[in-house]
């Protein structure tokens, strides 16, 4: 890879891993206020395996370059942006573009990451780590002492939620697979096996009077679910649509519907309230206080890493070359944490 050239990912279309393309063109220069950021870590999210079944309700039409996030260092800046920046290690959440050994970025989207921490363990914070702790502390807002359920606790943004929470004084109840409830032990998070055991009625168990917040990445049916397991006063935080990941039909439909419900349960007089999460709400109306929201939150998730109050799981590290592996593996389910791809220097 010649220093000068830069490697994308591409997907053309409604592919399986294997159908990503590669694509080498010239590095672009940085336009007045951007910078060129060498990518040193983007990853896989769920939003990447949605996408390439046209499942993400507002992903770009084909082919483009997925990635959601990724960690680098700056190379160039243009015209009006600080030359301090340059050499600097920063973050920035994309939604698209980010599998590429370079990105053209607006240097007001670029996140300092901390001098001792890695670029790979900044990764997994990234995108996860500003939508737990968006969710928790903008949404949920739990006080100390309370109770929470966390669905899909061993996933990308559940194990990140799930350490935030625990450093807020909260106790944590998290559904997960068998093979992650050691795992979550240890984060001192009581498990509960959703592929054996009746998860609200076990949640009910451990939390008779009901739990002061759900977050919820689930969809479809277990919304209803986790709406009817909250305490008076409780919160359910929906984000996304697992569920319906392989269905076929209109991709904004269940997110429609999820809306749907919330406002109906907003309406209703029980003091308990409902939300869907959306990383991206707020940036349309007004961009500088999106970017500076997003700044102070993703600045707290890195302070918490250097506290040692989160850690940074890495399932596996693979070349971004390898971009159709890394896809098979984070979608295999049989990983903690988060498959992150490295551009090859």
């Amino acid at each position: 890879m010649g220093s000068r050239e830069l490697v994308e990912v591409v997907l053309p279309g409604t592919v399986e891993p294997e159908g990503l393309q590669l694509r080498h063109r010239e590095i672009p220069a940085p336009g007045a206020g951007q910078v060129v950021v060498r990518t040193e870590a983007t990853g896989v999210s769920f939003a990447e395996q949605q996408m390439r079944r046209g499942r993400y309700y507002d992903q770009p039409p084909f082919p483009f370059v997925p990635g959601y996030d990724l960690v680098g260092t700056v190379l160039t800046a243009g015209a009006g942006v600080s030359p301090d920046l340059v050499g600097r290690r920063v973050a920035a959440l994309v939604k698209v573009g980010g599998w590429a050994s370079h990105v053209v970025l607006d240097a007001a989207d670029a996140v300092e990451v901390p001098a001792g921490v890695g670029a790979a363990e900044a990764e997994t914070l990234v995108v996860n780590g500003i939508t737990a702790w968006q969710m928790l502390h903008r949404r949920a807002r739990v006080r100390d002492g309370g109770t929470v359920l966390v669905h899909g606790a061993g996933g990308g943004v559940g194990t990140v939620l799930v350490q935030l929470a625990r450093a807020a004084g909260l106790t944590v109840i998290g559904t997960a697979s068998a093979r992650h409830h050691d795992t979550l032990r240890t984060m001192g998070v009581t498990p509960v096996d959703y592929r054996t055991e009746d998860v609200p009625a076990r949640v009910r168990e451990l939390a008779p009077g009901g739990v002061d917040a759900v977050f919820d990445h689930l969809g479809g049916r277990s919304v209803v679910d986790s709406w009817r397991l909250l305490a008076p006063g409780g919160t359910l935080v929906s984000y996304g649509s697992a569920t319906t990941r392989d269905d076929t039909g209109s991709k904004q439909w269940p997110v429609l519907k999820i809306l749907g419900r919330v406002w109906l349960w907003n309406a209703l007089p029980n003091g308990r309230h409902a939300y869907f999460f959306n990383v991206w709400a707020g940036r349309a109306l007004n961009k500088d206080r999106f970017r500076a929201r997003l700044r102070a939150d993703l600045t707290e998730v890195f302070r918490a890493l250097e506290r040692g109050e989160v850690t940074a799981h890495i399932a596996a590290r693979l070349p971004l070359t390898q971009a159709a592996r890394a896809m098979r593996l984070a979608e295999s389910g049989r990983v903690t944490g988060k498959v992150v791809l490295v551009p090859e220097a």
